[in-house]
């Protein structure tokens, strides 16, 4: 059986390759730094969020790819110009967390506006989960331990939120990052307590 760590990173060069690169090339040719690619993507990334609260779930969806798109782009271009930085890494992961927290908060007042407890309680869940599946990997990554494992990560719930929202089905997608981001907690959890106690 192919395991989904292989299929992500297959997936991810094949992406980089053809897609993240070229791009990457015409934003270092235009002199736009990682750091500047990385607000424009937070802000577009808002922006996605703002037309989701409003109920715009098909154009919404569709601009919060765009922002996860750039979050390629300010890897890419710091890697090709030599301006990897342990700052650069930081801003990038603390804004990748505030622009998926805004995506989820969107969609809270999106299902507040219509009355819907149950998108409410999937919001939150997901917001919760979300933020636990990439807080467990933070954790681990300062203890040594890899904590990329499991099998719903931040690309996955991109492609999952996105997708439903343009076919108008937002809850679904909710529950399949509350369902699948417990099993990646749990996957997460028991991989960082066998390497712990070895």
């Amino acid at each position: 059986m192919v395991k989904i760590p292989v299929i992500r990173t297959h997936a991810r060069g094949l992406v980089t390759k053809f897609f993240s690169n070229p791009i990457a090339k015409i934003l270092i040719a235009l002199k736009i730094s990682p750091n500047l690619i990385t607000v424009i993507g937070f802000l577009v990334t808002s922006y996605s969020a703002y037309l989701i609260a409003q109920g715009d779930l098909v154009l919404g969806g569709s601009i919060m790819f765009v922002g996860a798109g750039m979050d390629m782009f300010d890897g890419a271009v710091a890697r090709m110009t030599g301006r990897e930085s342990v700052f650069g890494a930081f801003f990038d992961s603390v804004m990748d967390r505030l622009g998926e927290a805004m995506t989820l908060f969107g969609l809270l007042a999106y299902f507040v506006a219509e009355g819907d407890s149950n998108g409410i309680y999937l919001s939150f869940g997901a917001l919760t989960v979300s933020m636990m599946v990439s807080y467990l990997r933070a954790r681990a990554e300062g203890l040594s331990i890899p904590g990329d494992k499991g099998i719903l990560g931040r690309p996955e719930r991109v492609v999952v939120l996105g997708v439903t929202l343009i076919v108008g089905l937002p809850s679904w997608g909710l529950g399949i990052i509350v369902g699948f981001g417990l099993v990646t907690i749990l996957q997460r959890g028991i991989h960082v307590w066998k390497n712990a106690n070895r």
